[in-house]
């Protein structure tokens, strides 16, 4: 059984520098103008048989601007970052300057007292291989950028460290076919 799983990567809540670990905010008003900007694109993806998101306020309000109506899916949400959560990457490198090092070279290592990289992937890939969809159907899911990175090392057996570079910008999109356990990126062009 063969299914088409479109991920979109929210639209931003923030510039690149002050994102937070496990950010729970809404898109700001760059976010809601590329959001704008997207539409006649992404709009037509709510054709999809199921339609979900993240749990996160961004992802929520995207899928709800898309016109997707979406479900949202607990297992989707955000890395799990614990005490991290609401800091920024050079808050708590200036803070804790080792354990980043670890969190960043090994991907068992949970300083953080959260998910490791590991469990991550292997939460968002247990998503998607559990999507209950008919042959042939279509299923677009709304989710944070570090979502759809896990999303796309689980589907192409990448070694986790492939994690560190991918890069998912708010408002894109990438298009997984196949079924559990046998996924295949699939690049689509456009007109």
């Amino acid at each position: 059984m063969n299914v088409r799983v479109t991920l979109v990567a929210a639209a931003r809540a923030s510039t690149l520098l002050a994102e937070r670990f496990d950010d729970d905010r809404p898109p700001d008003g760059e976010g809601w103008r590329a959001l704008e900007s997207a539409a006649p694109e992404l709009v037509p993806l709510a054709a999809a048989e199921l339609r979900y998101c993240s749990p996160g306020p961004r992802s929520r309000a995207t899928g709800q601007a898309l016109g997707y109506a979406p479900l949202a899916q607990v297992a989707l949400r955000e890395w799990d970052m614990g005490r991290w959560r609401g800091l920024t990457l050079a808050e708590v490198a200036a803070r804790e300057p080792g354990a980043v090092e670890r969190w960043l070279a090994d991907p068992h290592a949970a300083p953080h007292g959260g998910e490791s990289l590991l469990a991550f992937i292997a939460r968002i890939g247990g998503w998607l291989d559990s999507r209950p969809a008919e042959d042939g159907g279509a299923i677009v899911a709304v989710a944070e950028p570090s979502a759809v990175r896990a999303a796309l090392v689980y589907a192409l057996r990448a070694a986790p460290q492939t994690y560190w570079s991918v890069d998912v910008r708010p408002l894109s999109t990438v298009t997984l076919t196949g079924s559990a356990g046998h996924w295949h990126l699939s690049l689509q062009a456009r007109a």
